[in-house]
């Protein structure tokens, strides 16, 4: 059998009882990477587990799985996956593989940023379509995300940004000579994401294609920051656009959200986090006049 299992978005210890019973009856639990990760290392899962843990990185699971799959028809196999196991492409991937080659399989959910984004109190029902945005480059500096978000500001819905990781890359030149030489790890934070956003509003400006309707993204939008939800030192904070681009959330892992149209109860739970008076001031312009 073939398990891809959920570890929850906190420590050791956010893995479903579920999930640990199968973990510690496995002949091989691989843990994937890439994608995310945990505020605790390998070396932690494998106390906490009682089990070696192997690192899968995207050349594995991407180009080599067979190596995964291997012998899953004679013996239990685990793959773990930060937060829920079907919040990736590739994990689905993953299990077609499976299916062609007549692997069993089954999945074992956990909490994921799709869902516990709800903890800044904006309702998880109000959102709209979810966007990624990635590491610009000097020579390539996609705008799509921008286009994403304003389509959902423009049908009052929230936006939940998941912000780029860099992990195992290769420099053009490394890549091009062929050697297997890797960049540190980068991270996206929500500083570099609201500069991002905001050089795609000055843009804009620049070519005169801007929105003139009230949901239209400005210097001054209402933004929220979060980093490392689900762990004890989760933060979350309430700014303008430009703020964000100074407030600092610590370490990794980042996530941004641009709200839609807010229920008087969301604007209470956002002045809750808010960074300055004037977003306070702002949060209290939204509220219905009684």
């Amino acid at each position: 059998m073939f398990y891809l299992i959920g570890l929850g978005l906190g420590d050791a210890s956010d893995i479903t009882v579920k999930g640990l019973d199968i973990v510690k009856k496995c002949k091989r639990v691989y843990l994937e990477a890439y994608t995310s990760i945990l505020t605790v290392g390998k070396e932690a899962l494998e106390e906490y587990y009682g089990r070696e843990v192997i690192l899968a990185d995207r050349e594995m699971v991407e180009s080599m799985s067979d190596e995964l799959l291997n012998e899953c028809d004679k013996e239990d196999i685990a793959f773990l996956v930060v937060g829920d196991p079907l919040g990736a492409t590739t994990h689905t991937d993953l299990i077609l593989r499976a299916k062609e080659k007549g692997i069993e399989f089954r999945v074992v959910h956990n909490a994921s940023i799709m869902n516990a984004v709800g903890c800044c109190g904006l309702q998880l029902y109000n959102y709209g379509e979810t966007v990624s945005i990635v590491f610009w480059t000097d020579t390539w500096k996609p705008e799509s995300f921008f286009d994403k978000i304003q389509k959902n500001r423009d049908t009052e819905m929230h936006t939940l940004c998941l912000l780029d990781i860099k992990v195992k890359e290769q420099s053009i030149e490394n890549l091009m000579r062929g050697r297997k030489v890797f960049e540190p790890p980068r991270y996206m934070s929500v500083n570099q994401a609201a500069e991002q956003i905001l050089e795609v509003v000055r843009n804009r400006k620049a070519s005169g294609d801007t929105p003139s309707s009230d949901t239209a993204i400005t210097e001054d939008t209402l933004c929220v920051g979060l980093s490392r939800v689900g762990a004890e030192s989760q933060q979350i904070v309430t700014a303008t656009l430009q703020e964000m681009t100074s407030v600092d959330l610590g370490g990794p892992l980042h996530s941004l959200v641009i709200p839609g149209h807010m229920h008087p109860l969301e604007i209470d739970m956002l002045s809750l986090y808010a960074s300055s008076t004037k977003v306070k001031d702002i949060l209290q312009s939204l509220q219905p006049t009684k």
